[in-house]
């Protein structure tokens, strides 16, 4: 698992609160706790103020509440206690998995367990909205995804397509299909078999309630 830690384990960076106006930069590294701030000013005197920065080791930080209140001060309690969590060593392994393994996990999910996944994070609900989620969910669920219903989710998106029933599926792919045939077609154009637009492909379980 130590594999999925780059060497910056954290950073963020953020304006100090009102009224000040200098931008700080917190970084979490594997050994050390960086700290970097940017004075901003009006004042003559001030326009030449070099960038500061302060390195200390986990342990050192660990210790020096001067810098931890600064932590708090700019970008609140969460962050400073995730600061300290990386430099005791309790990582977030899955946050850090790629999304290719990510994705690979939450199809195997309850539409209910992913809803309450993707409000952990920014990151996870991202992929619990993405293209490729629902696509792999679709295909789980399906026997056979005819190149009908890849033409539809290209239109309106797998989601939709997931959260469509059978019936209702059929008549969007017959319409996309007629329309599609009779533009092609043009004006001579006076028929479609129904049997070329549905496939053979069938759902193994009807959708489920799940994400709205």
């Amino acid at each position: 698992m130590a594999a999925l830690l780059g060497e910056s384990l954290f950073e963020v960076s953020a304006q100090g609160p009102a009224p000040m106006k200098d931008y700080f930069n917190l970084q979490v590294t594997k050994t050390q706790v960086i700290w970097r701030w940017w004075k901003i000013s009006l004042r003559t005197n001030s326009r030449n103020t070099k960038p500061g920065e302060v390195r200390e080791s986990h342990s050192d930080y660990l210790e020096d509440s001067r810098l931890q209140s600064q932590v708090a001060m700019v970008f609140g309690p969460h962050v400073l206690q995730y600061s300290r969590d990386l430099c005791q060593g309790q990582y977030d392994y899955l946050h850090r998995l790629p999304d290719s393994l990510l994705l690979n996990i939450m199809v195997h999910l309850e539409l209910e367990d992913v809803a309450r996944f993707a409000l952990t994070c920014r990151k996870f609900k991202e992929l619990c909205s993405s293209e490729e989620f629902w696509e792999q969910t679709v295909r789980m669920h399906c026997d056979t995804v005819t190149a009908g219903m890849e033409d539809l989710a290209r239109e309106v998106g797998w989601r939709t397509v997931f959260f469509t029933n059978k019936l209702q599926l059929q008549k969007q792919i017959s319409r996309r299909k007629l329309k599609s045939e009779t533009t092609s077609a043009g004006p001579g154009f006076s028929g479609l078999r129904m049997d070329a637009v549905y496939g053979h492909g069938d759902w193994t379980t009807e959708p489920r309630n799940g994400l709205k």
